[in-house]
């Protein structure tokens, strides 16, 4: 079975990652979501609500499952039965950084592979840190974050202004 875990904090989730997904549900027989619990690291949205939103924007996908995890990716990656690690790439500028993640990642664990999805282009500009700061200054955020989620995400985003 071809099991893929794409990580991540999902700050919102973005239309840009529900992209990756849906692509990367098309590929493998379980795509595994998994909001990164970072203790150093305060997220706008609980992990709760991140983990909801991914779950109600990823409703349609019946090969997709939602959870969170802290420590090491590839230990997760290990615990759940993923041979792949899912990444987003926008632009020349990420590929660095992830290609370090993959060269490390791969170092803990032969067993699990790391697969780049090339960002569609209309989301090559999108980042959670963009939707946070449109939103909360009034932006509109419509067409950044999926449609079942963009009400509460605008209300939230208002509300900390």
């Amino acid at each position: 079975m071809k099991t893929g875990l794409y990580p991540g904090s999902f700050d919102p989730i973005s239309c840009g990652h529900l992209d990756i997904i849906e692509r990367a549900s098309s590929l493998f027989d379980v795509v595994h979501v998994a909001v990164l619990k970072n203790s150093s690291k305060k997220g706008f949205f609980s992990v709760e609500e991140r983990i909801r939103f991914i779950e109600q924007s990823t409703a349609h996908l019946k090969n997709v499952e939602v959870n969170s995890f802290d420590g090491l990716t590839v230990n997760y990656a290990e615990k759940i039965g993923a041979n792949a690690l899912i990444r987003g790439l926008r632009a020349v500028s990420d590929f660095e950084y992830e290609f370090q993640l993959a060269a490390i990642n791969n170092k803990l664990s032969k067993d699990v592979e790391t697969v780049f999805f090339m960002t569609s282009t209309q989301y090559s500009f999108l980042s959670s840190s963009i939707i946070k700061e449109v939103g909360s200054l009034g932006g509109c955020i419509e067409g950044l974050v999926p449609d079942c989620i963009l009400n509460e995400v605008k209300t939230k985003l208002l509300q900390k202004r």
